[in-house]
């Protein structure tokens, strides 16, 4: 069978307005917004409105990331780690679905904090998928059409021309969050969530920041890197 498919979203580093337009159609107040990290030092991160509550990573897929990947995932399943019943996490099977599962995984992690409308089809999907396992999830995404067709809208809106739904994409999204004091990072195409230590509400952007240096370090020679945070608005 033929994996599901979704357009890609907008992946240009100098912004991302589909964030914007995908908070307000999925029925979530604005008491939130996803801004730009210009910068890693000190001085750029204090330019961040506070608080923040998720930060999002775009990054390019290179082989050496895909093997730290293989290495860090054998290093967990032997070494084990503490991940939090409290964690939302939902593997990825769509393609091309990175974007909208890291801004799911944002606010699933955060939806005391966040003000749904009424009729939102993202509450409603949370709701529903609370108690499911994460391939129970992944599934249940696959027949949600309300966030198909507006992950789709999206995509059609980004600052350039919507690419071929077939076009191989090598940059993707994760997210990373603090659930419980620890700071997470959810991606779909791992197995499990990443546990990267403990955080607070004050310092967990920069916490963030330096999970999202890491990855950066592994391709020095890469350029295409991005962190987008969902701060107060």
């Amino acid at each position: 069978m033929e994996p599901h498919r979704w357009l890609p979203l907008e992946a240009n580093p100098d912004g991302f307005f589909f964030l914007f337009q995908f908070l307000k159609q999925l029925g979530i107040h604005p008491d939130w917004q996803f801004v730009d990290v210009y910068g890693m030092e000190p001085e750029l991160l204090s330019m961040v409105p506070r608080p923040v509550c998720a930060v999002l990573l775009l990054f390019p897929i290179t082989e050496k990331y895909e093997t730290f990947r293989t290495e860090e995932e054998e290093r967990i399943k032997a070494k084990g780690q503490d991940v939090k019943s409290s964690v939302y996490f939902m593997k990825q099977t769509i393609n091309n679905a990175c974007g909208t599962i890291g801004l799911i995984h944002a606010i699933a992690n955060n939806r005391d904090k966040m003000n749904f409308e009424t009729n939102s089809s993202l509450k409603k999907f949370l709701e529903d998928s609370l108690s499911m396992t994460p391939e129970e999830r992944a599934k249940y995404l696959e027949t949600y059409e309300a966030i198909r067709v507006t992950h789709e809208s999206s995509a059609h809106e980004g600052q350039t021309e919507a690419p071929s739904i077939d076009e191989k994409v090598d940059l993707h999204f994760i997210a990373l969050v603090n659930v419980g004091g620890h700071l997470y990072e959810l991606d779909g195409r791992k197995p499990f969530p990443i546990n990267h230590g403990e955080t607070s509400d004050d310092s967990f952007l920069e916490d963030a920041i330096e999970v999202c240096k890491k990855f950066m370090e592994r391709d020095p020679e890469e350029l295409r890197f991005n962190a987008i945070a969902l701060s107060a608005a």
